[in-house]
C-alpha cells in the first residue's frame, strides 16, 4: 500500500487536512478460492483518506462505520452516510475519500459466482443483517457449510437503496473547466457568464449542456455539488453554522433553506436519520 501525505487545505474545498492520508495504490484480491464468491474484510482508520483513481477485477461493496465516505465515478458522484455502502462493478474505476475515525469495511464479490442482482454502480443500505453477515464472513474458522449459508443469505438480502445521495457529472470536454473547479471548490461563486467569458462559448450554449446532462440548471448543479460536500462536513461534527460559513452561505438560513431543497429535509432531520427513504 503506497500513501502520501496530502497539503495543506483550502478554504471551501473538499477539504484534505494536514494528516489526510492519500492512498495511492492498494493491494487487493484479484480472485476468491472457490466455492465461496465472497471476501470480507475491514479497518479502523484515523485518518481521513483519500484513494486516487483505481479499479478492480472483482465487484466491491464498500462503506464506513461512524462517519461518510465519497465517491467519484466516471459520470457521478455518490456521497455513501453511515449506515449505507456503495456497489462497485468490477473494472469500473472509481477514487474516494472518507472521513476521519470510520471503520472501513470491503467485500469482494467473484464476478462469475455471486448471484447479485446489482448492475451498475449503486448505493446499498447496509442492514443490521447484512453487516452482521459481512462481519460473520470476515472469520476464518468458519467451515465450508457456514460460510456458504452465510453467502446464500447475502445474496438475499443485497439490494439498490431506496435512498440513493448521488448527482451526474457531466463528460462534456467543453464544461470539464467548470467541473473541475466546482468539485475542487464548490464554493467557487464565478457566474455562468463569467465562465461563458473564460471558455470562449456563449452563456445559452454552457446552460444548454448543463441542463442537458445533467437534468439541473448550472446554479441547481452547483447547489448540489455545495449541499453534498456540506454532508461531509456535517459528518465531520461541523455545528451548522460552521459548515454554512465554510460552504459561502452568507447566514445559517440560507444554507439550511437551499439544503432543504436539495435533500427534502433540514441537515438536523438529515443528522437525526429522519431522513430514511429521501433521494437527493
Amino acid at each position: 500500500m503506497e500513501t502520501s501525505q496530502a497539503p495543506d487545505p483550502v478554504r471551501g474545498a473538499w477539504r484534505r487536512e494536514r494528516d489526510t492520508l492519500v492512498l495511492q495504490e492498494a493491494a487487493v484480491a484479484v480472485s476468491i478460492p472457490g466455492p465461496f464468491a465472497i471476501s470480507s474484510a475491514s479497518v479502523f482508520v484515523g485518518e481521513p483518506l483519500e484513494f486516487a483513481p483505481h479499479s478492480h477485477p472483482l465487484h466491491e461493496l464498500v462503506w464506513v462505520r461512524g462517519g461518510m465516505m465519497t465517491v467519484r465515478l466516471a459520470d457521478r458522484v455518490i456521497t455513501v452516510p453511515d449506515g449505507y455502502g456503495i456497489w462497485i462493478p468490477a473494472g469500473a474505476v472509481h477514487s474516494g475519500r472518507t472521513t476521519a475515525g470510520v471503520d472501513l469495511c470491503a467485500a469482494l464479490f467473484d464476478p462469475d459466482t455471486a448471484h447479485v442482482p446489482l448492475g451498475a454502480a449503486t448505493t446499498v443500505e447496509v442492514t443490521a443483517l447484512l453487516a452482521s453477515l459481512l462481519t460473520h464472513l470476515e472469520r476464518d474458522d468458519l467451515n465450508d457449510q457456514e460460510r456458504l449459508r452465510a453467502e446464500a443469505v447475502v445474496f438475499d438480502v443485497l439490494a439498490p437503496a431506496a435512498r440513493q445521495l448521488l448527482f451526474e457529472v457531466p463528460d462534456v470536454a467543453r464544461l470539464e473547466p467548470i467541473v473541475s473547479a466546482l468539485l475542487a471548490d464548490p464554493t467557487d461563486d464565478r457566474q455562468l457568464s463569467q465562465w461563458a467569458v473564460e471558455l470562449g462559448v456563449s452563456e445559452r450554449t454552457v446552460a444548454r449542456l448543463f441542463r442537458s446532462h445533467t437534468g439541473l440548471s448550472f446554479t441547481q448543479w452547483r447547489q448540489v455539488v455545495r449541499i453534498h460536500r456540506a454532508l461531509s462536513l456535517m459528518a465531520e461534527g461541523l455545528p451548522i453554522q460552521d459548515v454554512a460559513e465554510v460552504m459561502g452561505y452568507a447566514q445559517p438560513s440560507t444554507f439550511i433553506a437551499s439544503f432543504k431543497r436539495v435533500m427534502g429535509t433540514t441537515p438536523g432531520a438529515f443528522l437525526t436519520g429522519s431522513t430514511k427513504g429521501a433521494s437527493a
